[in-house]
């Protein structure tokens, strides 16, 4: 199982190449061949085609540098991933829950809702929490970990890529190339929605891009120091929470100042009757419609998780208690406590920030 052989000319002017540079292999792991022409039986060639070298200084400034030869999937060649050091393994902390995108269309998803909505007692804030409750359930016992999957179904391409092609191989492993084409759409759909570059359209093999943009979004945004209004320097999440927090509770409380119509003497009034009439007329079930079908499907949640996708998909379920209590806000009723909740979310303005 060898490639084809190159002229010893230069075989010869290579291996001097390489001896007068100092070059020396880079320490690999994987299959031993990088290259196969796909052929089948005795057509079949393959053969170390693909390598890295460096010299012993380069070495030394990183220890444990290894190349991976990954499994082939689309092309003839293996993809070579160069790691330069080891991983670091940071703290894990819970996610919140998220409505993702890649449940629509799953089954189980809808039957879920319809349980939840069920389940709610015809409050809203009540079917929310019991939607969100079944979905959990739903998603522990049959969502397909979509990473794993992929891993496992390129583990067995590997094995399908070493050794001699069969017929029954080449037909195994373009059905496996196939499955993970469409997981890879999936992980790209999930990654898109926490990326937040919703002005690019997925479907393009872009989860490598998606990605690195929601890494990039977490290391600028995370905050690791706050100075509170005593001047004291407050590390770790619940601490700056806890400024956070002061800090809008002040911002948004009243100190019930007096004479506030002694500031609107003078002040010429520019709304006229018939615009006020406009204002003032009852808001309408199509208008609930209209805002939330202009609302974007995969913006950032509130504290339920439920995005715009969550209510757009599943509307004719949910949408009748939507509208009966937006417009029993709008028309002067009390709001239930839970809806006034929110994430509070801090976004740097500058690098490595200490105050809000």
């Amino acid at each position: 199982m060898k490639g084809g052989s190159r002229p010893q000319r230069q075989m010869n002017n290579f291996h001097k190449a390489v001896d007068e540079c100092g070059l020396r292999d880079v320490p690999w792991e994987g299959y031993n061949f990088s290259f196969d022409n796909g052929q089948v039986g005795d057509a079949n060639r393959q053969c170390m085609l693909d390598r890295a070298m460096c010299t012993a200084p380069w070495i030394e400034l990183f220890p444990y540098a290894k190349l991976i030869y990954m499994s082939r999937e689309w092309s003839d060649h293996a993809p070579i991933k160069l790691v330069l050091n080891r991983r670091e393994v940071g703290m894990v902390m819970s996610r919140p829950f998220r409505f993702e995108q890649v449940w629509v269309g799953e089954a189980g998803c809808l039957e879920a809702v319809e349980r939840g909505v069920a389940r709610g007692g015809g409050d809203l804030g009540g079917m929310l929490n019991e939607c969100m409750m079944e979905l959990q359930k739903w998603k522990k016992f049959n969502i397909r970990k979509v990473g794993r999957m992929i891993q496992r179904k390129r583990n067995q391409i590997a094995k399908l890529n070493e050794g001699i092609r069969t017929e029954e191989t080449v037909k195994r492993r373009k059905k496996l190339v196939a499955e993970v084409a469409e997981l890879n759409r999936q992980e790209e759909q999930y990654w898109r929605q926490r990326s937040r570059a919703l002005w690019l359209k997925d479907g393009d093999r872009n989860t490598k891009f998606f990605h690195l943009r929601a890494g990039e979004r977490k290391r600028k945004n995370h905050i690791h120091k706050l100075i509170d209004d005593t001047g004291v320097v407050r590390e770790g999440n619940e601490a700056i929470a806890c400024v956070a927090n002061d800090y809008f509770r002040s911002l948004f409380s009243t100190s019930n100042p007096g004479a506030a119509d002694d500031v609107l003497v003078g002040l010429e009034g520019r709304v006229t009757a018939e615009m006020n009439g406009v204002l003032r007329r009852e808001f309408e079930e199509h208008e609930v419609i209209e805002a939330l079908n202009q609302m974007n499907p995969l913006k950032a949640p509130g504290p339920d998780g439920m995005n715009g996708l969550f209510y757009q998909t599943y509307w004719s379920i949910i949408g009748p208690e939507v509208i009966r209590t937006v417009l029993s806000i709008l028309r002067g009723n009390r709001s239930p406590e839970e809806f006034n909740k929110t994430n509070i979310v801090l976004i740097p303005k500058k690098k490595a920030p200490d105050k809000i």
